[in-house]
């Protein structure tokens, strides 16, 4: 009798440890479906993974941006694939669908989203780190006082998430004064400039004077001439650009009070470049100012299409200033 109740007994912790294995290894196979089976993500998704971020705070993030349903099962998978340690921190991109599996090849893999920053051409200092310092995305700040006009060189500048301002406005500097030396070994030989600054003045003035690409050189050639002659810029932005100091923009048209202003950057006063600067030109308009047009032109005016119409003499800028005021007036008449 004894023996025969041991058997049974023994028969039935078998059978619940059969049971029991069964149930284990059932969880295991769900759970490594789970893993591996599509998420519930419906569209690409950024998800920033701050610095220090442990498995447990990974796997709410996942959860929490709809990257994954289970952050149990995504933790427990982890850590039996030995990955825990080699998740990334920083800001990852995942597709629709995703697995958590493939979430967390995606982290250990370590490609970050790549941001990007266009700061366009002819912004003047002010404005680029006013750009620069509202970028999301960057950290730190950048104090206006290390930067003069014209060292940035406007491009589009690529980042990481967590990457620091400082850091990016060293490279805006470096690209300015890489750009700025490389083209000035390639200037005219007969350009009456006398250093790499003097043609970063001149390609600054150049470029607020014409958004047009195709003109860019040909009023180089016209400031060149100009120079050569010993003749005054007048360029009415070198105005704008004393009376604002580069804060901000004027506003207004320019008044024949304000081209008699008494100031180091208003050509129309002072002869030759002005002392620095008016704004960060960008590669075309440095190009012009190294190498430009050769015309015979010394004026130009608006034409009212967005370009300019050109004269060698005064009679003919004259005549092309009427023209572009009627125009002008017409227009306002219009507009009334």
């Amino acid at each position: 009798m004894e023996r025969s109740r041991a058997r049974r007994a023994y028969h039935v912790l078998a059978l619940l440890s059969a049971l029991a294995v069964a149930s284990v290894a059932g969880a295991v196979v769900w759970g490594v479906s789970v893993f591996r089976s599509p998420g519930p993500l419906v569209e690409t998704t950024d998800v920033v993974f701050p610095r220090g971020s442990d498995l447990r705070e990974i796997a709410r993030l996942l959860h929490e941006n709809g990257v994954i349903g289970r952050p149990d099962v995504f933790r427990a998978a982890v850590r039996a694939l030995g990955k825990s340690r080699r998740l990334k921190a920083g800001e990852f991109r995942f597709p629709p669908g995703v697995s958590p599996m493939g979430a967390m090849d995606i982290l250990v893999g370590g490609e970050t989203v790549v941001r990007r920053l266009t700061l366009p051409e002819g912004l003047t200092r002010t404005r680029m780190l006013e750009i620069l310092s509202k970028a999301e995305g960057l950290v730190g700040s950048v104090d206006a006082r290390d930067v003069e006009e014209g060292q940035l060189l406007p491009d589009t500048y690529h980042f990481g998430f967590g990457d620091r301002r400082a850091d990016l406005l060293a490279r805006m500097r470096t690209a300015m004064t890489d750009t700025l030396n490389a083209l000035w070994e390639t200037r005219a030989e007969d350009l009456p400039l006398d250093s790499p600054r003097e043609a970063l003045i001149l390609a600054s003035i150049v470029e607020k004077e014409t958004a047009m690409a195709g003109e860019r050189a040909r009023i180089s050639g016209v400031f060149v001439n100009r120079l050569r002659l010993g003749m005054h810029l007048q360029s009415d932005p070198t105005v704008a650009f004393a009376l604002t100091g580069g804060k901000g923009p004027l506003g207004r048209e320019l008044t024949r009070r304000d081209l008699r202003v008494q100031h180091p950057y208003n050509t129309y006063v002072v002869g030759g470049l002005p002392p620095g600067p008016i704004c960060n030109p960008g590669r075309e308009a440095l190009e012009a100012a190294v190498r430009p047009a050769r015309t015979d032109a010394l004026y130009f005016v608006a034409d009212g299409s967005g370009g300019h119409a050109f004269a060698r003499t005064l009679d003919e800028h004259l005549a092309n200033v009427s023209r572009w005021r009627r125009l002008r007036e017409n227009r306002r008449g219009n507009d009334e």
